[in-house]
């Protein structure tokens, strides 16, 4: 089912933030104006990958540093445990959706 997060006019390239769907927090990020979604808790601490900077297809968790890759959820450094989980992003007459399950 796809769900509406936000607008693409809402969120500039290069910038994320976290949004709460369907009793789900997720992180959105606007990569050179491509949309993608991961699951938004660090998987060290719990800390909103939304809110962690970014550079180029990555974001850092902001509490302790971290990495992820924001196209494929792969934790990229310590003390990231595990990789995120991502879900599909369609833009659908200016709105961005996310598809869970």
């Amino acid at each position: 089912m796809l769900y509406k997060i936000c607008e693409v006019n809402d969120l500039e390239p290069g910038r994320g933030r976290t949004v709460k769907v369907n009793g789900k927090c997720l992180a959105v990020f606007n990569v050179d104006g491509g949309f993608h979604a991961l699951e938004s808790e660090c998987t060290h601490e719990g800390a909103p990958l939304g809110n962690g900077p970014m550079r180029g297809t990555r974001v850092f968790c902001p509490a302790h540093g971290a990495e992820f890759d924001i196209l494929t959820g792969e934790a990229l450094s310590p003390p990231a445990e595990h990789s995120v989980a991502v879900f599909k992003v369609v833009v659908v007459d200016g709105d961005v959706q996310v598809e869970l399950p």
